[in-house]
């Protein structure tokens, strides 16, 4: 019999350490062994329960979630789901949490409480039981000092990158961009996060990254040196108008479960772009983005997946290789290179590569 993910809940209403507490002990995989109220009582708590995961509120008295993380992650890690309010502080708070060590996040609503966390269990569950399966000591540090680059790529206009993500992601996507060069091919990105949130990261990366950042727009034009991230709320499509390659968002239903799409945003590369893209997909839950991503390596795209060592949820990289998608895997740190090696029309293959590819086989 499979064990059930030990939970401590640490938030300062007692009514949603509650609702939290009922909807997660519905669940028989899922045992809440302890609530908080503060980050003082939950210190104890965590060194006298040793729970598996924990749920942090961003906002509580005494100590904001995020300087508790901090401790968290310098004292005992352990893999934190943060609790989030949906507001442009909030999201901007849970960014610089996941960045810190946390794994993922839900937003809390701040209406019709009960009714809306009802709506949210599945996800939470889901997440919890993703964050028990992580290895926090793994996880690259995030203040690392970005690698010097010659900008090496001669014509960066003539390739494009698209790159999915999910659970992980944002730490991944920060490394990723922060080792690529300034001067870039146009890069898209879907990274599955809720309205408001995909605007806050895309400002956290433009202040970090080399190249500019944004949220993408509808009818924008892509340029080089330049990544665009879907909005939370729409599918982001790469499309060619006059001769020109442009942002298309759409607000149509989610696909493979999500909106934005990992896969819309690689079908659209595969018809329009083909065989001048560099697909990449990262680390994540689910299987968005593999059916996509064969797509691409159809259309004669390179095609490239984080390996699992790397990732913090091999879930849609192993999903994409085991369906034939992936040309190449590639832990985190490599991944830069492997991108401007493509658009150089030269991948090459290493050594931990092969070792990851057994890996997936095997498993």
């Amino acid at each position: 019999m499979i064990e059930p993910v030990r939970v401590l809940i640490v938030d300062d209403s007692a009514l949603i350490r509650q609702l939290l507490s009922t909807l997660l002990s519905s669940d028989p995989e899922i045992e809440v062994v302890g609530t908080a109220e503060d980050p003082h009582i939950a210190r104890e708590r965590i060194k006298a329960l040793n729970p598996d995961v924990v749920t942090l509120d961003v906002e509580m008295p005494h100590m904001d979630g995020v300087t508790f993380l901090r401790k968290i992650m310098t004292l005992r890690p352990t893999p934190v789901i943060m609790v989030s309010t949906l507001t442009q502080a909030g999201a901007d708070t849970t960014l610089e949490a996941l960045e810190i060590g946390a794994i993922d996040f839900v937003a809390k609503p701040t209406h019709d409480v009960a009714n809306a966390l009802a709506d949210l269990a599945e996800e939470l569950r889901s997440k919890i039981k993703a964050a028990a399966q992580t290895r926090i000591g793994a996880r690259r540090p995030s203040t690392r000092a970005p690698r010097p680059r010659n900008n090496r790529l001669n014509s960066p206009a003539e390739k494009i990158i698209a790159i999915g993500a999910s659970t992980g992601g944002v730490e991944a996507l920060k490394a990723l961009l922060t080792d690529m060069p300034a001067i870039c091919p146009p890069i898209l990105i879907t990274q599955h996060m809720p309205p408001r949130f995909t605007a806050a990261f895309a400002e956290r990366l433009n202040r970090s990254c080399p190249m500019t950042v944004s949220e993408a727009k509808h009818d924008e034009v892509i340029e080089p040196n330049h990544a665009y991230i879907a909005p939370g709320s729409h599918h982001l499509e790469l499309v060619r108008v006059n001769g020109h390659y442009k942002c298309s968002l759409s607000d149509g239903p989610p696909v493979s479960g999500h909106r934005p799409s990992v896969d819309v945003l690689f079908r659209s590369a595969a018809r329009v772009a083909g065989k001048t893209t560099v697909g990449v997909i990262l680390t994540g839950m689910g299987k968005d983005g593999a059916e996509g991503l064969l797509e691409l390596r159809n259309a004669g795209a390179i095609t490239l997946g984080q390996d699992q060592a790397s990732a913090l949820i091999y879930g849609m990289p192993k999903v994409a290789f085991e369906r034939g998608a992936v040309m190449h895997q590639h832990s985190l740190s490599h991944m830069a290179d492997a991108i401007l090696d493509a658009c150089d029309g030269k991948p090459k293959a290493h050594a931990h590569e092969v070792n990851a590819s057994a890996v997936a086989r095997a498993g």
